[in-house]
């Protein structure tokens, strides 16, 4: 950090220093960020602090940080006569660096433990100890966190509870239950989008919501017992929402009528169980583990952010139904999660916690209002009978606003039983297609890869160290197998890492994965509950549809959050996260645009016409399930972003701390220290099981 005393001027390297150990995971890559964004230095390049010089090195400005700081290079402009150092006092070995950190509880920057030597000028101690006004106490914005030798930092004193803290039955409880309130819209969103798409009723989505809530919980426990052992809750992921809405507008199913919904059921879950059983054999046999090699934050980045970019043509044009609703929506978890973030209740920032849930019910209510104070009636006009049999133009003008606007049209919630237990093949046997199944294994290499990156995010978070490669490949085998489940289930899409439970993190400062497990025990007692999902159920899709645009917006920029990792002002980088933005959108717009003609009369909605491009994309070989697998796999967003990113970021040459390169523990040291070992070990001697095989655990 830069600092107007001057003993926290930076000095120029000496010759016969030695290397000081990066500081942080993104300079343990070998990243130090520079004004240009460009890099020449080696990976070697960070020194000791040599003897301050007469004359310090003149500043440049630091548009990030806005004060001024040393040239790049760290070298001074050489000078006739250097006067001698004077003595300065060596720090304990376990002296703390301080760390600023943003409003939100994210790290800036962070200094190294110099260990016995000079210590770096951003640290208070160059001054003699007897000198006591140079000496202070840590801020209200600043965090205390201890270095080890190697660079890494075990210990994050901003976090209330870190991955193995377990303060007490009553806190992790109330603070696990938090936990699963924050994420709200991404456990419930996306069967309230998909189910009617399928055709089926609200008492059908009310089935298949408490089933999502039920198979999250089941799956969080076991990936947080037998996978990565990190606190990430898994559940239905917005990365399996496009290909299943791919699979549902597929052409053969456009004429079906009597039970509709259960028959595209078993389609998606027979595709959800192959694709899964190929993302398993990825994880279990160490493929994973080699792919993750080619796999950075340039490559996850732009993927994340085309899979939150790529609904927007579902978002506003169903606010727009009945916008004085959606608008509302909109703006008041806006308002909370960015205007009203930084206000504190009880030592918790419930506004940005629970923008989501607190939303929700505000614009609920307000709906509610409206429809109790008659705004939505229309004198002789009946929201039951379907728009094309009304005889009144009156009426039929003014369906959309009834059928949109009013929040009593749902009897999901009279209708749902007290007690529902969910239970495996409860659509039927699924059905097996080797088209769409092709078309989901492609799809569970896109959620490891968005798997990787909140991996790394969380563990930089709560952990002591990085997981190993094959603690990594672990848990990608074992989202395998849980999104087996979701497919035996019959959730309508596949169960992985959510990836919006990272920012959960590091809002609530809650890593305990006793919390976490503690909260899906809740989660799973909750969906037994068959009113719960009735009135989850009762949700109007337009205050749906404005969930869903803060929910898509913020994974993308959680996607773009990625690039922190790299030097994001790098023009090898820039061009690369611009290419794969760019054709992530234009080449699915060309094939789901391809063959209709303007005035082209559809049977689905407007905003399900870019998943019917199976029937018109412009690929149409001799063989019907091939022009299927492609014309399908090339509309998806997040598929081309991710093989433009993963090509080119590959094969344009750059230095490990310009493509920021993720930082992996090794399995030796792993095994080794005590600490990595009680974050990543199996417990109840599970491990033993994996000892054999090298590439899978620690």
């Amino acid at each position: 950090m830069s600092n107007s005393d001057p003993n926290h001027r930076n000095r120029p390297p000496s010759p016969d220093a030695k290397p000081l150990p990066p500081s942080s995971w993104a300079k343990k890559t070998g990243f130090r960020p520079k004004f240009s964004g460009e890099t020449n230095a080696t990976d070697s390049a960070q020194l000791a602090l040599p003897p301050r010089p007469s004359h310090p090195a003149p500043a440049i400005a630091d548009l990030e940080a806005g004060r001024p700081r040393a040239p790049a290079n760290g070298i001074a402009p050489a000078t006739d006569k250097v006067p001698p150092a004077a003595p300065v006092p060596v720090p304990p070995k376990d002296q703390t660096a301080k760390k600023r950190r943003d409003s939100d509880g994210g790290t800036k920057g962070s200094v190294p433990s110099t260990n016995g030597q000079a210590p770096p000028p951003a640290t208070a101690a160059a001054a003699p100890v007897d000198q006591p006004q140079h000496a202070r106490r840590a801020s209200r914005h600043e965090e205390v966190v201890d270095v080890e030798d190697d660079g890494f930092v075990p210990r994050h004193s901003h976090m209330k509870y870190e991955l193995r803290d377990s303060p007490g039955l009553v806190p992790i409880g109330v603070y696990g239950i938090q936990h699963y309130v924050s994420i709200l819209g991404s456990l419930i969103l996306i069967p309230l989008v998909i189910v009617p798409a399928m055709g089926g009723s609200h008492e059908e989505t009310a089935m298949v919501v408490s089933t999502v809530l039920f198979v999250s919980g089941v799956t969080t426990l076991l990936h947080i017992t037998f996978g990565s052992r990190l606190p990430l809750i898994q559940g239905p992921s917005f990365v399996y929402l496009a290909p299943a809405l791919a699979i549902i507008n597929s052409p053969e199913f456009q004429g079906l009528n009597g039970n509709k919904f259960k028959h595209i059921m078993k389609e998606l879950q027979g595709a959800i169980i192959i694709g899964s059983a190929f993302q398993a054999l990825l994880g279990y046999t160490g493929l994973m583990s080699l792919l993750v090699r080619l796999i950075n934050p340039v490559v996850v980045s732009p993927t994340i952010a085309a899979v939150g970019l790529s609904f927007f043509s579902y978002g506003f044009p169903i606010v727009g139904t009945c916008l004085e609703i959606g608008a509302v929506q909109i703006l008041v978890v806006v308002v909370f999660s960015l205007y009203l973030r930084k206000i504190s209740i009880l030592g918790h920032r419930i506004f940005l916690i629970y923008a989501v849930p607190l939303g929700l019910a505000i614009t609920w209510a307000f709906a509610f209002m409206l429809t109790e104070a008659g705004l939505y009636n229309y004198k002789g006009c009946d929201i039951n009978i379907p728009a094309s049999n009304m005889v009144s133009q009156h009426c039929r003008k003014n369906f959309s606003r009834m059928k949109h606007c009013r929040v009593d049209t749902s009897h999901a919630l009279r209708s749902s039983p007290w007690f529902r237990f969910p239970y495996p093949l409860q659509w039927g046997t699924p059905v097996f297609h080797w088209k769409m199944a092709l078309v989901m294994c492609v799809v569970s290499v896109i959620s490891s890869v968005d798997s990787v990156g909140s991996y790394h995010a969380s563990s930089l978070l709560v952990a002591s160290r990085p997981p190993t490669p094959g603690v990594l490949s672990r848990g990608i085998g074992l989202e395998g197998l849980t999104s087996v489940l979701a497919g035996l289930w019959g959730t309508g899409t596949g169960s992985t890492t959510i990836t919006e439970n990272v920012h959960t993190i590091a809002v609530t400062k809650m890593g305990s994965r006793r919390a976490v497990q503690l909260g899906a025990c809740f989660l799973i007692v909750l969906s037994l509950v068959g009113k719960v999902g009735g009135f989850i159920a009762s949700i109007p899709d337009v205050i749906v549809a404005g969930l869903l645009c803060f929910m898509w917006a913020m994974l993308t920029a959680l996607g773009l959050s990625n690039l922190r990792y790299s030097e994001a002002g790098s023009s090898r980088n820039i061009i690369i996260v611009g290419l794969s933005l760019f054709f992530s959108l234009s080449i699915p717009a060309y094939f789901q645009q391809y063959g209709l003609s303007p005035n082209s009369n559809m049977s689905v909605p407007n905003y399900f016409q870019p998943y019917v491009v199976a029937s018109h994309g412009p690929i149409q070989s001799k063989n019907g399930g091939l022009n299927y697998v492609l014309n399908t796999l090339f509309s998806l967003h997040m598929v081309i972003a991710f093989l433009v990113a993963f090509i080119l970021d590959n094969t344009v040459p750059g230095s490990k701390q310009e493509r920021g390169v993720y930082v992996w523990s090794e399995a030796e040291v792993a095994r080794r220290e005590p600490a990595v070992a009680s974050d990543y070990e199996l417990p109840l001697r599970v491990g033993r099981i994996f000892r054999w095989v090298k590439w899978v655990g620690l």
